[in-house]
Parts: structure tokens; sequence; C-alpha cells
């Protein structure tokens, strides 16, 4: 029974963690497409408006201990990812390639891991249940044999 607690503890963490990143970005979008032009902020906003989505969906996903939080999970690792590269990659001499290292290293790869990881872990025996409990019939999309 203590492993289970802990996995709901764990779990409740990562979907806050992931839903509170996920409305962090909702300001940053704003802030981008006011400073950058406009044909660098339609880039950029597009890019994090998708992260913002995967993190809020895999979040949300995860506070209701919905199994098929994977995928958002493994999209927004992915599109981290490459925010981080392109950042570092794209940024101009002086201070902007320190700040890009320090934004991948401090939130952007972490976060990225996480989402691997939640992306990678197996779905629980409790979940499976509840997603059959939901379509009793075999045929139904999303059933798990038994």
């Amino acid at each position: 029974m203590a492993l289970l607690s802990h996995a709901s503890t764990s779990s409740t963490v990562s979907a806050r963690v992931l839903l509170g990143a996920g409305l962090a970005l909702l300001p940053w979008l704003g802030y981008l497409a006011g400073t950058l032009p406009p044909a660098e902020a339609a880039a950029w906003v597009t890019l994090d408006v998708l992260e913002a989505a995967a993190l809020l969906a895999a979040g949300g996903r995860l506070l209701r201990h919905d199994p098929r939080h994977r995928a958002p999970a493994a999209a927004a690792a992915v599109l981290l990812l490459a925010d981080a590269c392109i950042d570092v990659a794209t940024s101009l001499p002086g201070p902007e390639p320190a700040l890009a290292v320090a934004m991948a290293v401090i939130a952007e790869l972490p976060l990225a891991a996480l989402c691997a990881a939640l992306a990678a872990s197996p779905t629980r025996p409790s979940a499976r249940r509840a997603v059959r409990a939901r379509c009793p019939s075999d045929r139904c999309a999303g059933t798990f044999p038994r």
C-alpha cells in the first residue's frame, strides 16, 4: 500500500510540475509576440504554444490518473528538447549563448527528461482496469487484452 501511495504522490507532484510549466509559458508567449520581429515571433510562439498544449494535456491527464498522459508527455519531451537545441544554436554572440544554455540546463532539459520518463512509464494495472470499466466491449478502442 505504501508503494501505491508513493506512486500517487509522485504522479501528483509530476502533474503539478507539468501544469505549472504549461501555465508559465502563457505569459512568455505574450512577451515573445511583443518583442520579437514578426517572422521570428511566429515561429517561436508556435513552438511554445505546442509545448504549453502538450504540457497542459499531459499534466491534466496525469492528475486524473488517465493512462493517456504518455502521448502528450512524449510530444512535450521532443518539443522541449528541440526548443533547447534551437535556442542554443541560434543565440547571437554576447550574453545570449550563456542565457540559452542556462535556460536549457535549468528548465527545458530537466522538464524534457521528466516528460520522457512519464511517457516511458508502464501503465499501472489499476489504470488498465479503469479503461476497461468504461468500455465493456472487447471491440472498443483503447481496451487492453486480459
